[in-house]
């Protein structure tokens, strides 16, 4: 009897660590989301400093390039929403509105 390539492991392989990027991406565009929403919801002065939030704007972004790059959609999608959520943060935090 010939045994097969096990493409079936390696591909179910992928799509676990894809979908793990997935959980992994999202909870920490969630934590972005909670800040937002608790600076929104404060009347005091924001402690975040704009190299802070810049600084991870510019992360974001960096993997979400990467992501679209190399074709790994869990990186591009969730750094997306991270970059507009952090977009958001920046604007709030700093009072641009």
């Amino acid at each position: 009897m010939e045994s097969k390539p096990d493409n079936l492991n390696c591909r179910y392989g992928e799509i676990v660590w894809e979908l793990g990027g997935f959980i992994a991406g999202l909870s920490g565009s969630g934590c972005i989301a909670a800040q937002l929403v608790s600076e929104l919801r404060s009347r005091s002065e924001s402690s975040l400093s704009l190299c802070y939030t810049g600084g991870f704007l510019l992360i974001f972004a960096f993997w979400m390039c990467y992501g679209i790059r190399f074709g790994r959609k869990a990186l591009w999608m969730t750094n997306g929403i991270a970059v507009i959520l952090q977009t958001a943060l920046i604007i709030v935090s700093q009072r641009f509105f």
